[in-house]
């Protein structure tokens, strides 16, 4: 018995898709709910293969490439709706270079023991991408599996929505973002110390610290927030700008929770984006910053009552 077969006795078989499923919106959710049928129907496990980094900053060098989740995100967002496995393979240029046999032979059928795959009609893989959906179907007879075909309509919906989100949330547009999304739309940090400024004026802020430089971060503005804290649902408001008003240069992220008296310096904070407010203004004075906070404050306490009336 080779090596191939040994690993495949101990792998159960799958049900496999491939993607950056960047956002994990409602395109890409249609296909997972796909996914998870089929391999309930065979009895197979639902796998889904994906790459970090994003194939376009290894190859290309886009250190620009703005991305709707951090890794850890897009992670925690797929594990949740109910796959068995969740494969993250690192994209290395070593990687990029293996022969559409190798690869499907390494990753499809070695570690994944590959059944059947479901894929986008146009989708690309091997050396310089010079393998396409025929040449699978062919390795496919070779090694033991059946190729599904996402059609051009949803494999061109999952694109437009990716596009369509990224632009609503760099025009600050998160209501519509969600709606793509089919979930709230969040920004994922460490609480550090800032300059204290928010509690100088009566508004005690959190101040959160994204690492992932890749993370698309919204318009400058005023957003109504909400986080899980202790198991607890806590309401807020999120600055992100350079706090003009005052001097600042850099951007910083800042939420002033409501009804909060809690010490968040060096927790891990996951703050989702309901809504935004306003952009951010440069004030003749301070007061007349202090007079905007309040009137924000009133706006997102008359938001919130709604939320929980809704």
């Amino acid at each position: 018995m080779n090596k191939s077969n040994m690993m495949n006795d101990i792998i159960k078989p799958s049900v496999v898709t491939i993607g950056t499923f960047d956002g994990v919106h409602i395109g890409h959710q249609k296909i997972i709910q796909r996914l998870i049928d089929v391999a309930k129907k065979n009895n197979l496990d639902a796998a889904i293969l994906t790459f970090f980094p994003h194939p376009r900053m290894v190859l290309q060098k886009e250190a620009g490439i703005k991305l709707i989740n951090t890794i850890e995100e897009r992670k925690e967002i797929i594990k949740s709706k109910g796959v068995d496995r969740l494969i993250v393979h690192p994209f290395t240029k070593e990687f990029s270079r293996l022969t559409a046999k190798e690869y499907v032979e390494q990753i499809l059928v070695n570690q994944l023991n590959a059944k059947k795959i479901i894929i986008g009609y146009d989708h690309r893989f091997g050396r310089n991408r010079n393998a396409d959906i025929q040449d699978l179907k062919a390795l496919g007879k070779t090694f033991g599996f059946t190729v599904e075909e996402i059609s051009k309509q949803d494999v061109e919906e999952v694109a437009v929505s990716s596009t369509k989100i990224r632009k609503a949330i760099e025009a600050g547009d998160i209501e519509k973002a969600n709606t793509f999304l089919g979930s709230l739309f969040s920004l994922s940090g460490k609480i550090i110390k800032g300059k204290s400024l928010g509690r100088k004026l009566g508004f005690p802020t959190a101040n959160l610290e994204i690492e992932e430089d890749y993370k698309i971060i919204p318009k400058n503005g005023v957003y109504i927030v909400q986080t899980q804290l202790n198991d607890t649902k806590v309401y807020g408001m999120m600055n992100i700008g350079t706090n003009p008003t005052v001097g600042g240069e850099e951007q910083t992220i800042e939420t002033y929770f409501l009804d909060l008296d809690q010490d968040l310096y060096g927790q891990k904070l996951n703050i989702q984006l309901l809504k935004r407010i306003r952009d951010e203004k440069k004030f003749d004075e301070v007061e007349h910053l202090v007079e905007a906070m309040h009137k924000d404050l009133e706006e997102t306490k008359a938001y919130i009552q709604q939320l929980k009336e809704a």
